[in-house]
């Protein structure tokens, strides 16, 4: 059995595709990050970066005790290799796509589209040149997603794989940031492509609380402080 310390996010729902898609039991352990549940010490045992997803795999491959694993690429390599290479490419140059791939969504997709969120849809109103700044990146790296899917099916190439995976979800959540699909006809292509497999219905089927889910959600002053503020700086100290 594997624990995932959950929430319903492009990140979190990286995870449970790729759990759905490998078929491996597991459990959601849902968090509140409203109401600070990731900022308790006992998860920070879990993920000392303080951060949703993460998984405590309770049979790991070396026979040991259970083994805690952060950062939801890590955490999709980690599960391929426990299966035994799953959804990764064997060919030397595919694999090394896969990787590259999936290192852009980590490094580059992932947290500039994440930006763009917090400045258009949590940041206080009036932040033009934040907004701007993270917006066009958004739109420059769909750009460079939908070149690399204008040459092949999939990002490592003919195989759907991790790659797929963990950029699939942020491409989803770019309605949030209102972008719209037009100019990336052959993204759309591979989404529509990914978005028939029967893991990605049972891999998002948690959804976010309907304030979350709201284009410009309305937080407290102690949810803000949770997710942005004085309690997520002070639970790191």
């Amino acid at each position: 059995m594997i624990d995932v310390h959950f929430v319903p996010t492009p990140n979190g729902h990286k995870v449970s595709i790729m759990l759905a898609e490998l078929d491996l039991p597991h459990q959601l352990i849902n968090y509140d990050m409203l109401a600070g549940d990731h900022l308790k010490p006992e998860f920070r045992k879990v993920n000392p970066n303080g951060k949703l997803p993460a998984i405590v795999d309770h049979a790991p491959a070396d026979g040991g005790a259970p083994f805690a694993v952060f950062e939801s690429g890590a955490i999709l390599l980690y599960l391929s290799e426990k299966c035994g290479g799953a959804l990764m490419p064997t060919e030397l140059r595919a694999r090394s796509r896969a990787m590259q791939w999936l290192m852009w969504q980590m490094a580059g997709f992932g947290p500039m589209h994440g930006q763009a969120h917090h400045f258009i849809r949590y940041a206080p109103e009036g932040q033009l040149y934040a907004v701007e700044r993270y917006r066009n990146e958004a739109v420059r790296l769909m750009g460079v997603l939908e070149r690399r899917l204008a040459d092949a099916p999939y990002l490592a190439g003919e195989e759907f794989s991790v790659a797929d995976i963990s950029v699939w979800p942020w491409v989803r959540a770019t309605r949030a940031i209102e972008l719209s699909p037009d100019p990336y006809p052959s993204t759309q292509r591979w989404f529509a492509t990914i978005g028939e497999r029967p893991a990605i219905a049972s891999g998002t089927e948690v959804k976010n609380a309907a304030n979350l889910a709201s284009l410009r959600p309305t937080l407290t002053v102690e949810q803000w402080s949770n997710l942005f503020g004085e309690n997520m700086l002070r639970s790191g100290a």
